[in-house]
């Protein structure tokens, strides 16, 4: 019996256990700690169902979930000159790209699509924070550019949703000179009378924080997101002194009129719509569930 015990039952046990599980099953939450499942946690638009945390999300899950039956049109942007500096750190600026491309599988920091939500046209703009920290270089510039030129073109409103840890040092000034540029592009939709709304998640740093982020003429954000120029630890390091709770969340910010709105992502949608409604003079939107929009 302890032949069979100890070897064949074990044996047998093991070739059942070999089949492949993925490992991407289950996420812990990084606020409460609680395993989620993934199929759970999509549905739930990634917030965790324990404690309400906003995780990250894709543009393009955030697309799904914000346009009509999902349905939407990317709009192309112009390539920038890669690699503009030769520049290197531990590894080459191209290298870099590649793996961010690889690992994020999108070829950018930026998404820009257009579509109607709740029959409302839109032209929206995400950015990836996985695709290195969302970090603002001439892409970024090109596609607020591009994303304001479809909008003017097509007189749609500009929804832009934020998450990013400033510009991107590989580009040096360069990357700094796409504040100015997307501060025009925020201009012309400005002129063309045009609806711009900025939707700031976490964390939303740096240049774009001081660019088209906080330019919109509707601020909303997210739970608890971090919207900061320089960080909370640089601060205090620099004054050296305790900052207040929740400096810099969402919150925080909203309760010292840098914000209009704080909206949870399940409620976000709806909250634009009835914005954008009111914004461009149109009766509220039909509640429920629409069908998606017919091809054209």
């Amino acid at each position: 019996m302890n032949w069979i015990t100890n070897y064949v039952r074990p044996k047998i046990n093991s070739l059942f256990s070999r089949r492949e599980t993925p490992d991407n099953l289950w996420t812990k939450c990084p606020e409460c700690g609680t395993m989620l499942f993934h199929r759970e946690l999509a549905e739930n638009l990634n917030v965790c169902s324990n404690c309400d945390h906003h995780m990250a999300i894709s543009p393009r899950e955030r697309f799904t979930a914000l346009f009509d039956g999902g349905i939407f049109t990317e709009v192309k942007v112009p390539e920038p000159i890669a690699d503009p500096l030769h520049f290197r750190d531990q590894k080459k600026y191209p290298d870099r790209l590649k793996a961010a491309q690889k690992a994020s599988g999108e070829r950018e920091a930026m998404l820009v699509a257009e579509g109607e939500i709740a029959r409302t046209p839109i032209v929206a703009v995400a950015q990836d924070f996985s695709f290195m920290a969302g970090s603002m270089g001439m892409f970024v510039g090109n596609a607020m550019i591009a994303a304001a030129q479809t909008a003017v073109k097509h007189k749609r409103p500009l929804v832009v949703f934020t998450a990013a840890g400033g510009a991107r040092m590989q580009e040096g000034i360069l990357s700094l000179m796409q504040m100015p540029r997307t501060t025009v592009a925020v201009q012309m939709v400005r002129e063309a009378r045009l609806p711009y709304i900025t939707v700031l998640t976490h964390p939303t740093t740096g240049g774009v924080t001081a660019s088209y982020a906080m330019l919109g003429d509707v601020q909303m954000a997210e739970p608890n997101a971090l919207i900061c120029f320089a960080g909370p630890r640089v601060i205090e390091q620099t004054i050296r002194e305790k900052l207040p709770e929740g400096f810099q969340r969402a919150e925080y910010l909203l309760d010292h009129g840098m914000l209009d709105r704080v909206t949870h992502r399940k409620e976000l949608r709806d909250e634009l719509v009835t914005i954008l409604r009111m914004l461009t003079g149109q009766p509220p939107a039909i509640k429920g569930e629409l069908s998606a929009p017919a091809a054209k």
